[in-house]
């Protein structure tokens, strides 16, 4: 039988070597329950933040903010197939880049970007490491994504690395910024570290190791919606519930003229409403109780 004991969102640090379903499985062993999903994939060889919503919490995926931050390391002198340490090496360079150039270099706003070929990124319903699979060629085009700052954190001229903080938007692949500079300076670049430190309103340092999550310690670890939904909200009395929980229309007091607004009742939310004129509208029904 599904635990329904569950609601909310989990701040959970992904470890190196796990999938993301792979953390939506152990999860769903740890709290018995099925209605687990994950906000947003991470490769296997990165690590860091990987919301995750349980039970009815599912439904509000969607309303979440999808902007991201990382700290890659960017290695020179090497560029690959799948523009990390796992790839295969497609060539090799003898020179050295600088500090300078680096920064020079460091993508900001919106940029074109091309996708690994070794991704999930969908083209004509298939996903792009399938086309790979097949031996198959697909013609592969660039999408925007803006780079909202980078910053070079760390550079070791030596062994020829860079530490780089990225904040940017949803479907930016880091490993095509790591790829993409290499060219940018005449040289090879690959990731061979990548971690995500910011999701949304979710942050590493607040962050659980899923190795450490209990059942009986999970309640305690679960967020409250309310706080990581970036949505306006109003509160609503008795009288509005009653409508709400009968799919009715209820005055708008928020002064928006268009958007989603998260309905509640001190910490516990209700539902979802998207503006209607001078009404909400639900549209989508979490509590009633």
């Amino acid at each position: 039988m599904e635990n329904e004991t569950f609601f909310g969102f989990l701040n959970i640090y992904k470890p190196v070597g796990m999938t993301s379903h792979d953390v939506v499985g152990v999860l769903r062993r740890i709290l018995k329950m099925r209605q687990i999903g994950h906000t947003g994939t991470l490769d296997p060889f990165a690590e860091g933040v990987l919301p995750i919503a349980v039970g009815k919490a599912t439904r509000l995926i969607e309303y979440l903010d999808d902007d991201k931050a990382y700290i890659g390391r960017f290695n020179f002198g090497k560029s690959t197939t799948t523009y990390d340490i796992e790839g295969d090496t497609v060539e090799t360079f003898d020179g050295k880049v600088t500090k300078e150039e680096i920064e020079k270099n460091l993508p900001k706003g919106k940029i074109l970007q091309y996708p690994p070929i070794y991704s999930a990124k969908k083209v004509n319903g298939k996903k792009l490491y399938e086309y790979v699979r097949e031996g198959k060629e697909v013609e592969i085009k660039p999408y925007e994504v803006n780079i909202y700052s980078s910053a070079l954190l760390e550079f070791n001229e030596k062994e020829n690395w860079a530490d780089i903080y990225i904040k940017c938007s949803k479907g930016t692949y880091i490993r095509s910024i790591a790829n993409d500079l290499g060219k940018a300076l005449n040289n090879g670049c690959y990731l061979s570290k990548l971690e995500r430190v910011q999701a949304g309103l979710f942050k590493v340092d607040t962050a659980e190791k899923v190795e450490d999550l209990t059942l009986e310690g999970a309640k305690g670890k679960m967020l409250n919606p309310i706080d990581y939904l970036p949505l306006t909200k109003q509160e609503i009395n008795d009288g509005e519930m009653t409508r709400v929980r009968h799919g009715l229309k209820i005055y708008n007091k928020t002064g928006m003229t268009e958007g989603n607004v998260l309905l509640h009742q001190g910490n516990t939310l209700i539902a979802i409403a998207e503006v209607d004129g001078q009404n909400l509208k639900v549209k989508k029904v979490l509590s009633v109780e």
